[in-house]
């Protein structure tokens, strides 16, 4: 984890951390839903 550099780096690293979870539980959820779809 890089040190923060500016006063902003704070809340713009959680945006991207929750940016990123969103990322991966999209990622999960079509992975599940086309399982899903498959076993239909």
């Amino acid at each position: 984890m890089a040190p923060p550099l500016n006063p902003y780096s704070g809340t713009s690293t959680l945006a991207l951390v929750a940016r990123a979870s969103a990322l991966s539980f999209g990622v999960v959820y079509g992975s599940i839903k086309l399982k899903y779809l498959k076993f239909m």
